[in-house]
């Protein structure tokens, strides 16, 4: 089960998942979840940055979790651990 207001930050421009966050903002969401893994770890922080300090700045970042997930590897190459981190921005 998907949430509504949740945004996975992957391989896409920065300012796509900017203006998703701000999208759900004005569309009166009061929490909105960035959620990403591996190398798109950075990105999502960027995009909360951007986000609070340019577009909706009157949001703050209530929770922050990071955890390690194991993927199975591509064709049975056994599990990777896979970094995940969380940002729960509120208005």
């Amino acid at each position: 089960m998907m949430e509504e207001n949740t945004v996975f930050v992957g391989t896409k421009p920065v300012m796509n998942y900017v203006l998703a966050i701000a999208t759900q903002f004005n569309d009166g969401s009061p929490k909105v979840v960035l959620k990403a893994r591996g190398r798109a770890i950075s990105r999502a922080v960027d995009v909360a940055e951007i986000t609070r300090n340019r577009f909706v700045t009157d949001i703050k970042v209530e929770d922050i979790k990071i955890s390690t997930e194991a993927l199975e590897g591509r064709e049975g190459g056994g599990k990777t651990n896979v970094s995940s981190i969380e940002i729960m921005l509120t208005k």
